[in-house]
């Protein structure tokens, strides 16, 4: 066993170095424009929980692809070509480029036609490693068949189809804007696993300077505030269900990255694993105010998972909500960490030289979310934590939750309470507390 975690450890390493080494270079930050400020949120306390559901690496126009009511197109510009986009499966195991200078060469300056050039990358002989994959790859939609829950959802219930990261680059920094709203202008991914305060000594991630360039590096462990702190103070409950230490999906567990939290006392108490805790503590009645949730790798939609599973799981949470007390009174917000280089056709506004990047989905979960609608209000990963602030009356953390929107359009407070019809899934609960939880490369499914 001990062989087989460090070979993974190094297939892991080896392609998070290749692709900060291939990707990052000199080009120049976009400008600026600005969002409007949306009216504020105002449910009288009806809402009590709430549910961040993060899963990874999908583009609007890559996982909504075709969804009634949604801007999403059926072909996209490469440097002036018109390319259709073409069905990809989630588990097909080919990924694709999306560290920051990846977002920089596919926004090409706002003209949207640079996603050709992104490299693509597989697990070769036991390394993660820079492959010739099929022209045009990154043009490409999952064919609904696979994420029927997804569908289901957005038709039940509320799909914004202009939420943006908040940040243009892939996972690492994106998880810090979900907890955080910034990542220390870290705009990559660590050179080193974990990604965080346990990365072994030497690791760096690049940070964005103010000439677009990336800096040579620091050691990712930081000590800014984040939302858990704010809500220690104010004694609102909180938890962050993400894979253990020793697994592959811990590496999205974006705590480990703040120091004062990892080495504090709401790692023992908060931070907790595995992530399906979180539906024992929906069934026992001991959920927490809030809820981030992390999924395990073969869990999380990414495409080097090489498995279709991650809408189930998805499901799964929601529909144990909604078998539960606490359905009169949860939002269950759920999005996609970054765009995974998968092509989408909407300019993102650059609001500041960390972002906007391109969209990703969300989808707004509640009694109280509007049924059967489509949001085309700009929304950002710091409208998660706006409407989670405001919610339980705390003050923003910086600029990005301060200047985004609290998903006000997504909600009718008016509404009567109707009970969840269940999402259809082939897996049950049990199913995936017995999933194996080891380095191993996911099996298919």
């Amino acid at each position: 066993m001990m062989r087989i975690r460090q070979s993974q450890l190094a297939i892991v390493s080896s392609g998070l170095a290749l692709l900060l080494a291939a990707c990052t270079h000199n080009a120049a930050t976009p400008g600026f424009t600005t969002l409007p400020v949306q009216p504020p949120i105002h449910d009288q306390g009806i809402i009590k929980h709430v549910i961040i559901i993060v899963q990874e690496n999908r583009s609007f126009d890559n996982l909504f692809n075709g969804f009634p009511g949604a801007d999403t197109v059926s072909s996209g510009s490469a440097h002036g070509t018109n390319v259709p986009l073409a069905p990809v499966p989630l588990e097909n195991g080919l990924d694709v480029g999306h560290s920051h200078g990846d977002f920089v060469a596919s926004y090409h300056n706002g003209s949207l036609d640079g996603f050709v050039d992104e490299k693509t990358f597989k697990i070769v002989g036991g390394v993660y490693t820079p492959v010739a994959g099929p022209p045009n790859y990154a043009y490409a939609f999952v064919p609904q068949t696979e994420t029927q829950p997804y569908w289901s959802l957005a038709s039940q219930f509320t799909v914004a189809d202009r939420m943006f990261q908040s940040n243009t680059g892939p996972s690492f920094p994106a998880h810090q804007y979900l907890i955080a709203a910034q990542s220390s202008m870290a705009d990559e991914v660590p050179s080193g696993i974990p990604w965080g305060c346990d990365a072994p000594v030497g690791t760096t991630v690049a940070q964005l300077q103010a000439d677009g360039t990336d800096s040579k590096g620091v050691f990712p462990c930081f000590d800014y505030q984040t939302l858990g702190d704010e809500m220690d103070a104010a004694g609102i409950t909180w938890r962050f269900y993400a894979p253990g230490m020793g697994t592959t999906g811990y590496i999205f567990n974006a705590y480990d990255a703040v120091r004062h939290i990892r080495f504090g006392a709401d790692w023992a108490t908060n931070d907790i694993s595995p992530e399906t805790s979180i539906l024992t503590d929906i069934s026992g009645g001991t959920l927490s105010q809030v809820s981030w949730v992390i999924p395990s790798f073969v869990n999380s939609d990414h495409v080097l998972a090489s498995s279709n599973t991650g809408p189930q799981w998805v499901a799964s949470i929601v529909d144990a909500v909604g078998a539960s007390q606490y359905w009169n009174d949860t939002a269950i917000l759920i999005t996609w960490d970054d765009w995974g280089g998968w092509y989408d056709h909407v300019s993102p506004p650059q609001l500041d030289p960390m972002g906007l990047g391109f969209r990703v989905p969300l989808l707004v979960v509640s009694p109280f979310a509007r049924h059967g609608y489509v949001s085309h209000v700009d929304h950002e990963f710091g409208s998660l934590l706006h409407f989670t602030e405001a919610t339980f009356s705390l003050s923003p953390l910086g600029s990005v939750d301060a200047r985004a929107d609290e998903l006000t359009d997504c909600f009718d407070f008016t509404q009567a309470v109707t009970p969840l019809q269940p999402v259809a899934t082939k897996m049950r609960p049990i199913d995936f507390m017995n999933q194996r939880r080891t380095l191993d490369p996911p099996d298919p499914d």
